[in-house]
C-alpha cells in the first residue's frame, strides 16, 4: 500500500504522536510506503485567503470559483498542491487526531478547507436528470480508502446508542460521510481509543497491539457500506432515499448505509 497519514496534534509526544509513530513503524515494517503530513510541525496555515489562489484570486474573493480556476491552472499555493499530490499518490489515507468538541481540531479542518478545492474535492462531474455530479461514492479520490484514528477523552459508554453524546458513528458522520466519502473515498470503520486522559501504561500497551492489528488488516477490512449517490438509491435531484430501501428501525444517518 501507499499510505498517507495526516497527523493533527500540537504535542508530538502525545498519545496521537505515539499512534502515528506506531503506524509508520508497523506499515513500513510490513513493506508499505508511508508519507506523513504533521500539520503542526509543518506550520500549516488553516485559513483560506487570496494567497491560496495566486493570480486566479478575484476581488472580491470568490473562494469556490477562484479555487477551481487555480486548481485547473496550477496556480494553487505550493503547500496546497503538495497535499493534493500526496492524496493522489496514496491508495490509503489515515487521519490521526484527538476528538475536540465533537469534531476534528481546527488545523485539520483548515487542511480540508484548503486542500479539497473546487474541481478537486467537490464540484466535479455532470449534473443531469439521472446524475447529481460525481460525489458520494464517485469523485476525484475514488479508488482510495480512508480511515479515522482518533482519541476521545470520555468513556465509550458516553458515545453509545443511549450515551449522552450519541453513537460515535453519528458523531463522526459529518467527517466520514461528508468529507471523506463525498469525494469518492471508501471509508473504513474508525479506530477509536476512549478515556485517553486517564490511560494507564498497561491499557496503552494493549491499545497499541490493537492498533497494529488494524493496520496490518487494512487491505482486508470492509468499508462502511454508505449508499452511492448515483446508483439509484436516491431520487434526483431531491437526493431523498427512495421509499422502502431503509432497514427496519433505521433512521437518521443510518438511512445512508446499506448494511
Amino acid at each position: 500500500m501507499k499510505v498517507f497519514i495526516v497527523h493533527a496534534h500540537p504535542e508530538r509526544r502525545s498519545l496521537n504522536g505515539a499512534l502515528t509513530d506506531i503506524a509508520v513503524e508497523t506499515l513500513t515494517g510490513a513493506g508499505h510506503e508511508v508519507r506523513v503530513s504533521d500539520l503542526y510541525a509543518m506550520g500549516w496555515k488553516s485559513e483560506i485567503d487570496a494567497d491560496d489562489f495566486g493570480g486566479d484570486a478575484s476581488s472580491p474573493l470568490d473562494v469556490v470559483h477562484d479555487s477551481g480556476r487555480a486548481y485547473e491552472s496550477g496556480a494553487l499555493s505550493a503547500d496546497v498542491r503538495a497535499e493534493q499530490e500526496k492524496l493522489l499518490w496514496a491508495d490509503t489515507v489515515i487521519f490521526q487526531f484527538p476528538l475536540w468538541w465533537y469534531s476534528m481540531p481546527a488545523i485539520l479542518k483548515g487542511w480540508v478547507d484548503r486542500v479539497f478545492t473546487y474541481r478537486f474535492g467537490y464540484g466535479v462531474g455532470v449534473h443531469n436528470e439521472v446524475r447529481y455530479g460525481d460525489r458520494f461514492g464517485d469523485g476525484a479520490l475514488k479508488g482510495r480508502r480512508a480511515m479515522l484514528s482518533l482519541t476521545v477523552g470520555g468513556p465509550a459508554s458516553h458515545y453509545s446508542e443511549r450515551g449522552i453524546n450519541g453513537p460515535i458513528d453519528d458523531v463522526l458522520f459529518p467527517i466520514q460521510h461528508g468529507i471523506l466519502f463525498h469525494p469518492g473515498m471508501e471509508v473504513l470503520p474508525p479506530f477509536v481509543l476512549y478515556r485517553t486522559v486517564r490511560m494507564a501504561p498497561e491499557v496503552f500497551a494493549d491499545a497499541a497491539e490493537q492498533w497494529k492489528k488494524r493496520l496490518l488488516t487494512l487491505e482486508d477490512t470492509d468499508p462502511i457500506p454508505y449508499r452511492h449517490q448515483n446508483d439509484g438509491d436516491y431520487e434526483i435531484p431531491s437526493l431523498h432515499l427512495r421509499e422502502g430501501l431503509e432497514l427496519p428501525g433505521r433512521t437518521g444517518f443510518g438511512l445512508h448505509t446499506a448494511g
